[in-house]
């Protein structure tokens, strides 16, 4: 079945907003603030998403470049995120504390040579009344922005090569398309694209993968489980 990015975008978001507003229901003035906030947040950061690509800002700051991250938490420098909502440049977290360790944690990131990283307190009500949202955000440097929702192939390529060519010296065998394709495309996804990357930009992702793979660089091609 072909992969519809409208289709998947829309039901995603609607059960992200199912998610953050099923605490507000019984207060209707702040129920309508935070679903025009969500409905707002959408447009600027893009669909709501189930994982992040390995080689995204959000996520690449992982400590074993072996076990790479595709949701954020501590296995990549976040402290304190609970009830968590992600979007495709950014992620909304509702802890019960101020969140203040969430905060600290992102503001400690290394420089990033592609975005920019940052955690912010929001004045709307989610998940729950008593909860205190932070929203992240992942600003890409003009360099490397595109023109529609979508990451172009310009930006996308160059940060996967990064990522993986850092574990080849310790590499053991090759993985496939097929078990690497949620680490580049990032999940929901199709075959060759995903709310990250359009089908030109995904072909072209495995089409280098797939070369990088037979040269032997990072050992025999794994074959089944």
């Amino acid at each position: 079945m072909a992969f519809r990015a409208d289709e998947v975008a829309r039901s995603a978001y609607q059960e992200a907003e199912n998610y953050l507003l099923k605490g507000i229901r019984g207060n209707d003035e702040e129920h309508q603030k935070s679903r025009h906030f969500l409905e707002d947040l959408e447009m600027e950061l893009g669909p709501v998403v189930r994982t992040y690509p390995s080689w995204h800002p959000l996520v690449s700051n992982h400590k074993d470049p072996r076990s790479p991250a595709i949701a954020p938490g501590q296995n990549c420098g976040y402290e304190g995120l609970d009830h968590t909502v992600f979007f495709v440049n950014g992620f909304i977290t509702c802890p019960y504390d101020d969140g203040q360790r969430i905060i600290d944690s992102v503001r400690s990131f290394p420089y990033h040579s592609a975005a920019s990283i940052d955690a912010t307190r929001l004045d709307v009500k989610l998940y729950q009344m008593n909860a205190n949202p932070i929203l992240v955000t992942c600003e890409w440097s003009n360099k490397f922005k595109g023109n529609g929702q979508t990451i172009p192939l310009r930006t996308a390529l160059p940060l996967m090569l990064m990522e993986e060519m850092s574990t080849w010296a310790d590499a053991d065998f090759a993985e496939t398309w097929e078990t690497m394709k949620p680490y580049f495309l990032g999940q929901p996804h199709g075959a060759r694209s995903s709310l990250f990357l359009d089908q030109e930009s995904g072909a072209a992702i495995k089409k280098i993968w797939n070369q990088l793979i037979n040269t032997g660089m990072f050992g025999p091609i794994k074959v089944g489980v």
